[in-house]
């Protein structure tokens, strides 16, 4: 597959956007960017020096994965009508008709899960209500549980000694039933540090089946141990 085509597009409305400007200040090390370097962020690309012309300067970032001849797809027209999510009927969503024998870990309200192989990084798992519920539907009871479960997850991915720091993510048009990722950055890869991450857990090569059941065995007993 060719993942540049597949990528630049979307980080691109990003960039336009000036999302990625604040991610990397806040997801890379050293000094916040003055004022001067903040308001440079907003200048279009093409009227900025070091990036290739017509291209966002994240293509000449460390952690971008690609080289090479990048092009830019046309932007499509918005349309009238946003289509319908995965499982917005809640007698057509796959989660609520997923038995807990599927999952790694559940309780009365929460459910975890991970893929079903190996990825790229050492630990991806998804966080998911039982019920049928997307963020904004949350109760006051299960937002205070989200946060104190994603606090745990992250503790308890950031302790394996092959984890160096834990992204947390919800995309919101995949699906609508609440799904929160939890993603480990492998210790020493530093390249793999900011936005990108998700681009390079589907480019490197997995990791071994028993190093990455041992993590999520090691995960779901975290999680147990009240």
């Amino acid at each position: 597959m060719n993942y540049s085509k597949r990528w630049i597009p979307v980080v691109s409305r990003l960039a336009s956007m000036g999302y990625f400007s604040g991610v990397a200040s806040a997801s890379t090390p050293g000094q916040s960017p003055t004022p001067n370097q903040a308001n440079q962020s907003r200048t279009p690309p093409n009227q900025r020096g070091g990036a290739r012309p017509g291209l966002p300067p994240f293509v000449e970032w460390p952690a971008f994965p690609f080289e090479g001849d990048l092009r830019l797809k046309q932007l499509q027209a918005p349309v009238a009508a946003e289509p319908p999510r995965r499982g917005d009927r809640q007698e057509q969503c796959s989660a609520c008709h997923t038995p807990d024998t599927a999952y790694l870990w559940t309780d009365e309200r929460w459910r975890l899960k991970s893929p079903p192989a190996p990825t790229g990084l050492p630990v991806v798992v998804i966080l998911e209500p039982r019920a049928h519920l997307d963020l904004g539907d949350l109760s006051t009871m299960h937002a205070a549980e989200l946060g104190v479960l994603t606090v745990r997850l992250e503790r308890a991915i950031r302790s394996l000694e092959t984890v160096a720091q834990v992204h947390v993510n919800r995309w919101g048009d995949g699906t609508a039933h609440l799904q929160q990722w939890f993603l480990a950055r492998p210790h020493g890869y530093l390249q793999l540090r900011g936005p990108f991450m998700t681009m390079w857990d589907e480019i490197l090569p997995p990791v071994e089946e028993h190093e990455w059941q041992m993590n999520l065995e090691y995960i779901a007993a975290w999680l147990a141990d009240d």
